[in-house]
């Protein structure tokens, strides 16, 4: 059973979810320090499973997509399902309960509608995320945008609104993990041309798709300046942005067009550092300022 256990969170990767949870958190943590808001120990559970829950469809029903394509690349052919480590049934009842879960989940934000009324929605974007690179080079970005909508939810969670703050936050993601997935597509850009998969690596070539990533990246930053200024926020904040702006750059001297081998090391390392240096940057510039 526990092996079950362990072979299911590691099909999910369920340790990349510390790329989005980090920004839903932080989220939250501003919008219960806006006037009227009562803080629920219900929101924060909510917003924790709701997270949890919704990202592990979307990664099992992706597996599921992505089954025979995973089985011809010799990079992902040792995935669970190309290698018979757990069966198309087993995954697809697993997708099922983690989307039946997350439905439930949201009704622990009553009386507040709007994450129920948005729950069915949100979770088809997710899921459609897997069809994405059959017909668009710009796949990443939907990646992005599925995973922007953490800190938007959270927010809405809370306030029951949709507010600037949060959509600032979203924006970073946005540009953030469009920038580093099209880093970590580099290393399949050959794999996909040959099987007409369509991503930034493989249409532009990999030095190109390095650019567009810096520039993704460069975005990032001005988006966090500029939520720095629009949720007056103080100088813990400014200080910690600054840091992980530089963590963002130096990911980017890491991986070269002709040397690949430290992708997973500015996919993974660096990046969790960045989530989890926004929040904790963030919650510690609340508590400074909010102090007596």
């Amino acid at each position: 059973m526990l092996q079950n256990v362990r072979s299911f969170l590691e099909l999910i990767r369920f340790s990349h979810t510390i790329f989005a949870l980090p920004f839903a958190l932080l989220a939250a943590v501003l919008a219960w320090t806006q006037p009227d808001t009562i803080f629920r120990y219900q929101d924060l559970i909510g917003i924790v499973l709701c997270m949890i829950l919704a990202r592990s469809a979307a990664m099992a029903f992706n597996r599921l997509v992505d089954r025979d394509v995973d089985a011809r690349n010799p990079r992902t052919s040792v995935r669970h399902i190309p290698s018979g480590r757990l069966s198309i049934r087993a995954v697809t009842v697993f997708t099922v309960l983690c989307s039946a879960a997350f439905f439930a989940a949201t009704l622990l934000f009553l009386p507040k509608q709007l994450p129920v009324l948005l729950a069915v929605p949100v979770l088809l974007f997710l899921l459609g995320y897997s069809y994405a690179k059959r017909w668009t080079s710009f796949c990443h970005y939907w990646l992005s945008a599925a995973l922007m909508m953490s800190p938007i939810a959270a927010w809405i969670a809370v306030r029951d609104e949709f507010a600037v703050t949060p959509s600032l936050l979203a924006g970073v993601i946005f540009f953030w993990v469009g920038g580093f997935d099209i880093i970590y597509s580099c290393m399949d850009a050959d794999f996909d041309k040959e099987e007409k998969l369509h991503s930034i690596p493989s249409k532009f070539g990999i030095a190109t798709a390095l650019r567009i990533a810096l520039v993704s990246h460069l975005l990032t930053i001005v988006t966090l300046f500029i939520l720095w200024s629009v949720a007056e926020l103080g100088n813990v904040f400014l200080g910690g942005i600054v840091v992980l702006s530089l963590l963002l750059l130096y990911q980017h001297w890491l991986v070269r067009p002709n040397d690949l081998k430290r992708v997973n090391i500015a996919f993974f390392n660096v990046n969790a550092v960045v989530s989890f240096g926004i929040l904790i940057v963030g919650c510690i510039d609340i508590w400074v300022r909010r102090r007596p």
